[in-house]
């Protein structure tokens, strides 16, 4: 069986992406009107990962959602793609950088929140100690800045706004995850894109110059697509909550990355948040759950190898490659093993039988 704690490095590598391209966004907010920014991010992340699915397929094939799955990739869209992106942007053009980096582990906050009371998913105190670390360091490493000055409130609430838009975002796409990470996150992309491109010029904003749309479509195919597509995979993976934990250490992966590309000196604040950011991630990789839990049969289409949970027989001719990708259908399984709140382990808990 495939070790779970793998989907840990693509949380953390989202993280990465999405931390690096924030300061580039905030460096664009001047020269673009908010929803023309907003639209050219998401829409180069949907051109970008369209371009490299065609490229790795060699043709155009289907996403694999099933017929009761793309109500929430639309609603995933919509939260995520149209009003998260746009309620930022605008948040950012009356806020300063700190403040907004501040805020943006509310998301993390929202995610796990949303993912515990509305969808139920298993939670324990080391989980939720973890998350509350790798948030205080966030808001260790930004309030310096944000103490610094006055801010605006809209700006503020915009932003909040924003990340409880990404909250409702993450909980939906979890429950497409099982499909292709591309196609998921390249519909979002060029679908935001296009209706936040379509709103800015109904408002009136101008044709951009194209090396600033270049340079923004660039940042949203790194920061806000190949970023989604990785977040993808950990949520297969990890579930929502646990994905969102890592995802939030964005601020201190970023500032790591200023400091390491631009020679900018550290500070007591940062190594703080470090440390706080460093318990945190640990208590969740020492996580150990494990009880007796029962898979209901479920058919569904998504990339595996022949683990403890795909001992299938194919009706089709096999070359023997893993992972491969095709419908297959899971009989009813009975069994313990450690496991996270995965695509196959979204089961309800006797708190009693956990451990």
């Amino acid at each position: 069986m495939s070790n779970p704690r793998s989907a840990i490095w693509p949380a953390l590598a989202a993280a990465a992406l999405f931390g690096a391209s924030t300061p580039l966004v905030k460096l664009l907010v001047g020269d673009l009107p908010p929803l023309l920014l907003a639209g050219l991010l998401y829409l180069g992340s949907g051109l970008g990962l369209a371009l490299i699915r065609l490229l790795r397929d060699r043709r155009w094939k289907p996403g694999g959602l099933a017929p009761g799955e793309w109500r929430w990739l639309a609603g995933a869209i919509v939260f995520g793609g149209v009003l998260g992106p746009a309620l930022l942007v605008f948040g950012l053009t009356r806020t300063d950088a700190g403040p907004a980096s501040l805020l943006l582990n509310l998301e993390s906050v929202f995610t796990a929140v949303l993912a515990w009371v509305v969808f139920r998913e298993n939670v324990d105190r080391r989980i939720v100690l973890g998350m509350l670390l790798i948030v205080a360091g966030g808001v260790v490493l930004a309030w310096p800045a944000a103490a610094s000055a006055p801010q605006d409130v809209p700006g503020l609430m915009a932003i909040a706004a924003a990340c409880l838009c990404w909250g409702i975002d993450n909980n939906l796409t979890r429950h497409v995850s099982g499909s292709d990470a591309l196609f998921i996150a390249g519909a979002k992309g060029w679908t935001a894109g296009l209706v936040n491109i379509s709103l800015a010029f109904l408002l009136g904003a101008p044709l951009p110059a194209w090396p600033t749309a270049g340079v923004a479509m660039a940042v949203g195919l790194a920061g806000y697509g190949l970023s989604l597509v990785l977040f993808v995979l950990a949520l297969r993976g990890l579930g929502t909550a646990r994905t969102g934990a890592y995802f939030s250490t964005a601020p201190f992966i970023g500032a790591a990355i200023a400091i390491l590309l631009l020679d900018e000196a550290t500070s007591a604040p940062f190594w703080i948040a470090a440390g706080l950011m460093a318990l945190g991630v640990w208590l969740h990789l020492t996580e150990r759950h494990a009880h007796t839990h029962t898979h209901e049969p479920l058919a569904h289409d998504h990339p595996h190898v022949h683990d403890a949970h795909h001992r299938h027989a194919h009706d089709f001719a096999w070359d023997g490659r893993e992972p491969h990708s095709h419908w297959h259908r899971h009989e009813a399984l009975t069994h313990s093993h450690p496991h996270y709140p995965d695509l196959h382990h979204r089961h309800r808990h006797d708190p009693a039988a956990d451990s």
